[in-house]
This record gives structure tokens, sequence and C-alpha cells, in this order.
């Protein structure tokens, strides 16, 4: 699968820029990306996206300085100089793109407001699926960050054709703060959508067992709404040689137990066992997995790790546990000593923290109200607020 990212605001150019180096790390086309912001010093902080790709707008407005956590600001920004981020993202190229993928903190301003502006427009202009990864702020990062990211979500859901969910607060660790959590959380996020976003490519490794092309994950996203991604890998397979150079190998942690390569319905087991752990496991967003309307059970590790009956009974069992009954399933091989399952969990009806989100938003918008009331009230005598 081909990917065109567009890292939209501070942490959507981090992860972005992560993804462009997880591309040359394995030396492969896969991943094309820019990055979007009002702020200069955020663009200038990325190390793998070209300078020619790192796109500075509302110049004129915030004189590069960000706007700060003002969405509302950020989407007009975003409105006015709509065409200049086309024009940046046609010049990268997009003949050969399979999707488009916008990449956001939901809880601050650039990202949060400008992200469902670009994809409408993205969605209007090109054929290619569009979709979004939000970040929704920790409840402690304070209630405006929650608010902005309620208003954010509620537009950009109904904007991109799907939109993943990663919830901050269920990966930060406890006693942890959220700016000490960030660089691990976005290599969470990029371990993750860094094996799906690769089904379908034939590397050095070989062609797979039961092959999932671009078409079959853009068919299990095509209901729109949010999902939710699981994700589990292996102990280490067995000893080697040569240091493996794999999707895989960058993104784990070495581990020193190893296991001897399994055959037959063991190699099965084993295949089906890693699928549950992604499924039931932490999940991206925690939700309800029983109701979600689509699934997708994606595969990858070296080839003869790969097992057809396994992926077939991992599907179904899948397919058991959701409300659907739509679950695709596939493998690809890549050169690593570890295997990866990643399940996706599309259209899901049901995740607490995007209640307790717009919850806090409703609360939020009523303070809101209620204080220019007041102010409206104190200034009835005719004398002039000095801020509105």
């Amino acid at each position: 699968m081909r990917v065109f990212f567009i890292g939209f605001g501070q942490a959507g150019g981090k992860i972005v820029d992560m993804f462009i180096e997880q591309d040359k790390r394995m030396q492969t086309q896969n991943f094309r990306g820019i990055a979007v912001n009002t702020a200069r010093t955020d663009l200038m902080g990325l190390k793998n996206i070209e300078l020619k790709d790192r796109l500075l707008i509302g110049q004129t407005v915030v004189k590069g300085h960000g706007v700060g956590t003002d969405n509302v600001t950020g989407a007009r920004v975003t409105a006015d100089e709509i065409d200049a981020i086309i024009n940046a993202i046609d010049s990268r190229g997009t003949h050969d793109v399979d999707a488009f993928v916008i990449i956001a903190g939901l809880g601050g301003g650039t990202g949060s407001g400008g992200s469902p502006v670009l994809a409408r427009h993205l969605k209007r202009i090109y054929r290619e699926p569009v979709y979004a990864i939000g970040i929704l702020p920790a409840p402690e990062e304070g209630r405006l960050y929650s608010y902005n990211a309620a208003r954010s979500l509620s537009t950009l859901v109904n904007e991109a054709d799907n939109t993943f969910i990663f919830d901050n607060s269920a990966w930060k660790n406890e006693g942890e703060s959220v700016k000490d959590a960030y660089n691990r959380l976005n290599d969470e996020i990029v371990r993750r959508f860094g094996v799906l976003f690769r089904a379908g490519e034939v590397g050095k490794a070989g062609i797979g067992e039961m092959v999932v092309d671009s078409s079959e994950v853009i068919n299990t996203l095509r209901g729109g709404g949010i999902s939710s991604v699981g994700y589990a890998i292996s102990e280490k397979i067995s000893p080697r040689t040569k240091q493996s150079q794999g999707l895989l190998s960058g993104l784990v942690r070495k581990k020193e137990k190893t296991e001897e390569v399994l055959t037959g319905e063991d190699k099965s087991a084993k295949i089906i066992a890693l699928v549950r752990r992604a499924m039931l496991g932490r999940l991206t967003l925690p939700c309800d997995y029983s109701t979600a309307e689509r699934g997708l059970v994606l595969l990858a590790g070296p080839s003869d790790e790969m097992d057809r009956k396994g992926v077939e009974k991992s599907k179904s069992w899948v397919e058991e546990n959701i409300a659907g009954v739509e679950v695709r399933g596939g493998d690809y091989p890549v050169q690593s000593d570890y295997i990866a399952a990643v399940v996706v969990l599309a259209t899901i009806g049901n995740a607490p923290r995007i209640t307790e989100l717009l919850e806090i938003a409703k609360a939020t918008k009523e303070d809101v109200l209620k204080s220019k009331e007041k102010r409206s009230t104190m200034f009835d005598d005719g004398i002039e607020p000095l801020f509105e």
C-alpha cells in the first residue's frame, strides 16, 4: 500500500517524520509525506522530511509563532491557504498513491482545526480515500484540550473516509507526564500503522500465503466512523547470524528468549494466539470490540512462519467476536526475527473515551456560555468590556 501522509501541527509532523525515517531505514518507497504547521520552530525540528516538504501557513496571521490552542484560527488559516497545501501535495506526486492519511493531535490548534478542512478538500479533488489518525489528549492536559478534541473529532469523522483514534490517556504510564511519554507514544503509533500500511507490498522476503492488498484495507475502512487498532508481537523466533534489517526489527525491543521454528498445527496455534492477544490487548482506542462492523487481520513476519490455516482460523475467531460478518485477513513476509499481528476494528459503535470526551466538551461549552452571559450582565450599564 502506498500512502501519502500529511502531518498537521506539531504532533502530526513528528509522527510523519518517523514514518519517513522508517521508510528510509528499510530502503523502500511506500511512504511519502509533507508537514504543515503554523509554527516555524516545529517545522525546523523535523529530521527526515525534506525542507521543501515542510509548509508554513498563516504567516500573515500569527507570524510563524503558531495558533496555540485556538483551533478556530487553525481552521480559518487552513481554509485561506488550502491551495498552497494542495499544491505542495501535488508537487510531491500523487499518481501512484493508494490513500491519503492526515495525522494530527486533536487537542491543539493547527492540526485540530485544520485537519477536517484539509480532509474535505482532499476528498473533493482526489479519488483516493482520505483517512485520519487523530491523537486524543489525556485528561490532565486540561479541559480546553478535551473541548478542542471533541469539536475537531465530530467534524473530522464526517469529513474523512475513516478516522483511526489513538488515545494518549490509555497509553500513558502511571506517574508519567504526557510530555515525557510523547516519543514513546509516537513510536507505538508508527509501529502499528507501519505494519498496516505496508500491506500488499511485495518485498525481498517474497509473497505471502494469503496476500492482503490495498483494496482489502480500503474495503474494510469504507464504512467510515471511528476505528481502533490492536497489535501484538511474538517472542524472538530463532537466533540469527545476521542482524535483521526488516520492518519489525527496528520497532521492537530485543528479547533474550528464543524459540524453535514451529510447523503444522503448532504454527497455526501460534498465529491464532497472537491475533487473540492483539485484539484483546491494549487497543489504540479502548472500546467494545464486539460493536465493530468490520475487521482486518494482518500478519507480518518470516515467510516460513506464515500459515494459511492459522490466518483463516484467526479471521473466523474475529468474526465470531464482532458485530459484523465482514472480516478480511492475510499476511506478508518481512525479513525479521519476529511475527507481528495487527487487527483493525473498523467502525466502532461504543468507545467510553469518546463518550467521556463529548460530555467534557458539552460541560465546557455550557461554562463558556454562562461566562459570556455573566459578562453581558456586568456591562449592561453601557460600559464596554476591555476584552471580548
